[in-house]
């Protein structure tokens, strides 16, 4: 189709997640017309962070050395520990300023279609962190889909026999949306999480 170059840096675009054969090309065509010191800048970008980022030796989030800025972290409460799928997940429970805790990685959640079983994730890893760290408390927040539920409850079933408290996020309606838009699961999942109002 293009020369060389531009036919192996859409090639690679395409790779990416969320990146169709259109966007690869968009995004290859927009790389071309920037300046070379922002080119050049952005492939330093990818360079560095293959160069000094890996994953945290003790949660698996991301990490410049070994232990990530939320291990390291004194201050954090150590008794209790959420369970996520994706380092990008432990960003959104930050942002939301509600937790003080540790974090556990497992780099993925469980996928027969996709071949990802619990062996492919980090449970072991997760499983040699309670005791040595005296975990009270494993929250599962893993995503409100059928991979995320399948991981949660295939957790749930292996740590509630080891005496610790299990908790799982809650999902229902989001703040703003209408019941009449709302389909059973979501409602159905929004009644079951009901609270006590306090007045």
């Amino acid at each position: 189709m293009y020369a060389g170059p531009v036919q192996d840096l859409i090639e690679e675009l395409g790779r990416l997640p969320g990146v169709g054969p259109k966007s690869a090309q968009r995004i290859a065509f927009h790389l071309l017309k920037l300046p070379k010191q922002d080119a050049l800048r952005l492939a330093r970008a990818v360079t560095e962070v293959k160069e000094r980022v890996t994953l945290c030796t003790r949660c698996f989030n991301v990490a410049e050395g070994d232990e990530c800025g939320v291990c390291v972290d004194s201050r954090r409460e150590s008794g209790v520990l959420c369970v996520v799928e994706e380092p990008r997940d432990i960003v959104a429970v930050e942002k939301t300023h509600e937790y003080r805790g540790r974090y556990h990685v497992l780099q993925g959640a469980i996928s027969p279609i996709e071949g990802i079983g619990p062996d492919q994730l980090k449970v072991r890893e997760l499983l040699a962190r309670l005791e040595p760290e005296e975990i009270s408390e494993v929250i599962l927040c893993t995503n409100p889909n059928i991979e995320g539920e399948a991981t949660a409850m295939y957790l749930a079933r292996l740590l509630r026999p080891l005496g610790l408290k299990v908790t799982r996020i809650a999902s229902g309606l989001p703040v703003g949306g209408d019941l009449e838009y709302a389909d059973e699961l979501t409602l159905g999942r929004a009644l079951e999480g009901r609270r006590e109002v306090e007045a």
